[in-house]
């Protein structure tokens, strides 16, 4: 066979074998490739050196990841962003019970004295109610209950009782919170920002001129004899066209007409509970929807229809 010279051959390197079976002695340490358990110290010294840098990567990140925590760490109590930094801003807003059961409406209906068609409110407020009544549904509640009054205002982790059983009547489960004789009660509750103290209209002499002058009425009887009770957030609620307030009939606030200061501020201690307001609509007219407003009154709340700041409104129709 003639062999073209200008193919050039090429032999294929392999790495001698040795015949039979390799002893474990040959796997400790190779007197021909030089391994060490199977590789080269060149080898085993790159293996070090990549597990070096990347177990050094992974501590660095973990120790960036640990400080940024650190340095930002969130009391599960205490909200980082507060008032005028977050989204719920410093004023506060008014809530009220019960709800109609379609989120999109404020609507309270029912008719008259027919037990099945005032069932659902009354649960309604049966069921807002029940942590009041039953402190042990709400997370330390009845461990740290503090006598608060007007002169008193609870230390630091303690919270002020709203005892529901008192000065409610007759908007009272017992009672059927009036709705059996067409004249309901609708409770309000101011919605809770952290840290927010209220500034009160404490200065009978110089409250505002678009406060009702029922409620004037009101803070100056109330002060007369005890000027400690002027540390309140005020509340009024009246129709909002004059046709609702032709409407809406004779109003009585329970306990008070606000909220007692001594609440305030909210910090989220175990067991806080708002304090609340009764309204207790008297004699509503019957078979046409009448508008209400109800407002807080406090220097530091502010009052804007749109935005829902220191304001609320609800429909009541009864037929």
């Amino acid at each position: 066979m003639i062999r073209n010279p200008k193919l050039e051959e090429f032999e294929i390197e392999t790495k001698p074998r040795k015949p039979g079976k390799q002893k474990f002695s040959d796997f400790m340490y190779n007197e021909d490739t030089r391994e060490i358990f199977g590789r080269t110290p060149e080898r085993w010294g790159k293996l070090f050196l990549f597990y070096l840098i990347f177990l050094s990567a992974l501590v660095a990140l973990f120790s960036v990841c640990m400080a940024t925590f650190l340095q930002q760490f969130i009391n599960p109590r205490v909200p980082r962003l507060q008032q005028e930094g977050s989204l719920i801003g410093s004023s506060p807003g008014l809530g009220f019970r019960p709800l109609p059961d379609d989120v999109r409406s404020t609507l309270i209906w029912y008719k008259g004295t027919g037990y099945e068609s005032y069932k659902y409110w009354e649960d309604e407020l049966i069921e807002f109610l029940s942590v009041y009544k039953k402190k042990g549904q709400t997370v330390g509640a009845g461990q740290n209950i503090f006598n608060c009054n007007f002169r008193n205002s609870p230390p630091p982790g303690k919270v002020c009782d709203v005892d529901i059983t008192r000065g409610f009547e007759p908007c009272t489960e017992e009672n059927h919170f009036s709705f059996h004789k067409s004249s309901p009660c609708i409770f309000l509750k101011l919605n809770r920002i952290y840290g927010w103290r209220p500034e009160f209209y404490n200065d009978t002499n110089n409250l505002p001129v678009e406060m009702p002058n029922e409620l004037k009425d009101n803070i100056r009887n109330i002060t007369f004899n005890n000027r400690d009770h002027a540390n309140m957030i005020w509340v009024s609620c009246e129709g909002e066209t004059p046709t609702d307030k032709e409407n809406i009939g004779p109003i009585t606030y329970l306990p008070y007409p606000g909220f007692p200061g001594y609440f305030y501020p909210y910090n989220n201690a175990e067991g806080y509970l708002s304090p609340l307001v009764a309204v207790h609509l008297q004699n509503p007219k019957a078979g046409i929807v009448i508008n209400i407003e109800c407002r807080a009154w406090a220097q530091n709340i502010k009052y804007d229809r749109r935005e829902k700041l220191g304001v609320v409104h609800f429909e009541l129709m009864i037929e």
